[in-house]
């Protein structure tokens, strides 16, 4: 256990966008609003957000920084919290105590930040070939679940008692990438390395996986209220759609066509899919309305500078990090038809 004293490093005002309208293919059904924020410290290469158990607070990984950011969305103060050795944090989530748990991706680790003292409990890997821990994400039993995306790994640790449990997929350099749970408990993870989707058991952790298009390469993942999964295929600019239980794929071309890359992917809770196509400059914030099959898309107004994560905050907020541009933001949500 290490104690570290939390620094705050700047206040930041908060900027915000009018409300935009898309460009749209098919029927328009929403404006967005986009506020942002710069992390504290100089290419920070903000890596992964996440929200606060109380919905206030944006958290995010400042990969290049080794510290975790916090912004205070409704003042707009920017605290940041150094963490031990050399992390190199990569993605990040709260537990319902407010404890941050972030995947060490340079240090073969996960960690627990308690923002009240400033401490970091490490939970080093069972296997140093788990090198790089790549996504968290805790099941509705308080299970943390995480990829290794190197090391070619999904795991889980169990808060409670510090174990950690580690599963290899069949096939070498699958690279487990992106994770979420379905509503019965189930994680889902892509497979980057291959064109595959993958479940793994809670109680058992065997893997089963599913077969996606040919050349698909499936960057991050999403799933909606019916447990649809959803997932970027990041070199053929496509939206992907698969049905577990039939095992049905099916496809839909990105907005800005094939070189696209479509690469951070959420859902919300009206069914819509929203994704961001990293491959156009600047970045875009795409939704897809599964309803109508229609897109809308927007132009990022700070360039993006490659969205490679966002989530859904609990109020409907989308949450997002500009790798590229070292600022965090909220996309706030208005319908308009």
């Amino acid at each position: 256990m290490i104690r570290l004293r939390a620094s705050i490093t700047a206040v930041v005002a908060l900027a915000v966008a009018a409300w935009v309208s898309p460009q749209v293919s098919g029927q328009g059904t929403v404006d967005v609003e986009f506020a942002e924020w710069s992390t504290s410290t100089p290419d920070a290469h903000p890596h992964d957000p996440a929200f606060s158990v109380d919905g206030r607070s944006l958290w995010y990984t400042g990969q290049r920084a080794n510290t975790l950011g916090r912004v205070d969305m409704t003042t707009g103060e920017v605290r940041e919290f150094p963490l031990p050795g050399r992390h190199g944090p990569h993605g990040l989530v709260s537990d319902r105590e407010g404890n941050i748990w972030y995947t060490g991706n340079a240090a073969g680790l996960i960690g627990k930040l308690d923002p009240k003292t400033g401490k970091v409990v490490e939970y080093k890997m069972p296997d140093a070939a788990a090198r790089d821990p790549h996504t968290p994400i805790f099941d509705q039993s308080g299970v943390l679940w995480f990829t290794v995306q190197g090391g070619n790994f999904v795991g889980k640790l169990d808060p409670k008692t510090g174990a950690i449990a580690l599963k290899q997929p069949s096939v070498p350099r699958s690279a487990p990438y992106g994770i979420v749970v379905l509503s019965n408990g189930t994680p889902v993870f892509d497979l980057f390395g291959r064109n595959a989707v993958g479940t793994i058991d809670p109680q058992t952790m065997e893997i089963t996986e599913y077969a996606l298009p040919e050349g698909a390469r499936p960057r991050r993942i999403a799933v909606d209220g019916n447990d649809i999964v959803w997932y970027t295929d990041f070199p053929r600019g496509m939206l992907g759609r698969l049905d577990l239980k039939t095992k049905q794929v099916r496809e839909f071309p990105s907005p800005g066509g094939r070189a696209s890359l479509p690469y951070g992917i959420t859902t919300t809770a009206d069914g819509a899919v929203w994704y961001s196509e990293s491959g156009v400059s600047p970045n875009t914030l795409v939704r897809f309305d599964p309803a109508t099959q229609t897109f809308q898309t927007w132009k990022i107004p700070n360039g993006g500078g490659v969205v490679r994560h966002m989530v859904t905050a609990p109020n409907g907020d989308l949450l997002l990090a500009y790798s590229g541009v070292n600022k965090v933001g909220r996309v706030r949500v208005r319908k308009t038809t």
